[in-house]
């Protein structure tokens, strides 16, 4: 069942999945609405090209549905907290860039890790209360640890 949200007055497109009990919302949508980009595939494609780890794990960490919708098969992606989190993460990150004032890569990276500490924290926090797992097995990206 495909359904329209609205984002500071922005739509995103949902879909219900019942089996699992998610809502999950379309990744372009959800960019537009983050970057106040024209072209949202575009800046997606570039954000890929340029972030080599971002573009080999890509379909690990936005795992995609396809549905129907009036405008034509779409891909849907991210469920509601998963959503929030990673929203979390980056306004996190962008409020402490900009309160820091971070310069080059090794203070931007540090500033990074911090906000995603913040939504991590936050993610481990819920999901001690709700007793369930935020991450999935369709959205987990299982990483190899070198031997330190």
């Amino acid at each position: 069942m495909g359904n329209i949200k609205l984002f500071e007055e922005k739509q995103v497109q949902s879909v219900w999945n019942e089996s699992e009990e998610k809502w999950y919302f379309v990744v372009e949508d959800i960019v537009a609405i983050l970057t106040d980009s024209k072209d949202p595939k575009q800046y997606i494609k570039r954000l890929r090209q340029r972030d080599e780890e971002l573009a080999k794990g890509w379909v690990q960490f936005v795992p995609t549905l396809t549905v129907d919708t009036a405008g034509g098969k779409q891909q849907m992606s991210f469920n509601d907290l998963e959503l929030i989190f990673s929203m979390l993460g980056e306004a996190s990150t962008t409020a402490i860039v900009r309160t820091q004032n971070p310069e080059g890569f090794a203070e931007n990276k540090q500033a990074a890790r911090q906000g995603g500490k913040i939504a991590g924290d936050a993610r481990k926090a819920l999901e001690l209360k709700i007793g369930e797992s935020i991450v999935s097995e369709s959205n987990f990206c299982r990483r190899k640890r070198q031997k330190r």
